[in-house]
C-alpha cells in the first residue's frame, strides 16, 4: 500500500467521495485548501448526485486536469492541451474500467464490487494517471512525483 492509497482511505473515512478525493490529493500535496471547490465536487459523488452514472474518479480526474489547465477567471485562457489531456484520461479510464472494473459507470463498478473494495484502487490509479498526463504535456504540479 502506497502513501496515496493511505491518504485516500483516510479521506474516505472522513466522508469524502471519489471526485472530491482526487482533487483534494493534489491540493493537499501543494498545501492548499479550498472547501468551496471540494464542496462543489460533491455534486459528482457516486456517479453525479448518487445516480450511478459516470464514475466519480473519472469525473474528478477530469476536474483535476482542468484545475491545472482550464480557465479559472476572466483574464485567463484555457490551456490548449486541456481537452486533449482530458481525452487521454477518458480513453485510459474507459479501457481500464471495462477490463478491470466492470464498466465506467459507478453502478456498473459497484455491481461487480458491491462492497466498494475496488474504489480506493480506482481513485489511486486515476489520480496517478492524471499526474502522468499533466507531466507528459509539460505541466508539472508541485505534488507530482514520478
Amino acid at each position: 500500500m502506497d502513501n496515496i492509497f493511505l491518504q485516500i482511505m483516510k479521506l474516505y473515512a472522513k466522508g469524502f467521495c471519489c471526485s472530491q478525493i482526487i482533487v483534494m490529493l493534489a491540493m493537499e500535496a501543494e498545501g492548499k485548501k479550498n472547501p468551496d471547490l471540494v464542496r462543489s465536487l460533491g455534486g459528482l459523488c457516486f456517479g453525479v448526485n448518487w445516480s450511478g452514472e459516470v464514475c466519480g474518479a473519472l469525473s474528478g480526474g477530469a476536474c483535476l486536469i482542468s484545475l491545472y489547465s482550464g480557465k479559472g477567471s476572466e483574464g485567463e485562457t484555457q490551456d490548449n492541451r486541456c481537452t486533449t489531456m482530458i481525452g487521454d484520461l477518458v480513453e485510459w479510464f474507459t479501457l481500464a474500467a471495462h477490463e478491470e472494473y466492470g464498466g465506467t459507470r459507478c453502478h456498473e463498478i459497484l455491481e461487480k464490487y458491491p462492497d466498494r473494495s475496488m474504489c480506493g484502487l480506482i481513485v489511486s490509479e486515476t489520480y496517478k494517471k492524471c499526474m502522468d498526463i499533466l507531466a507528459d504535456h509539460g505541466l508539472q504540479p508541485a505534488c507530482h512525483k514520478r
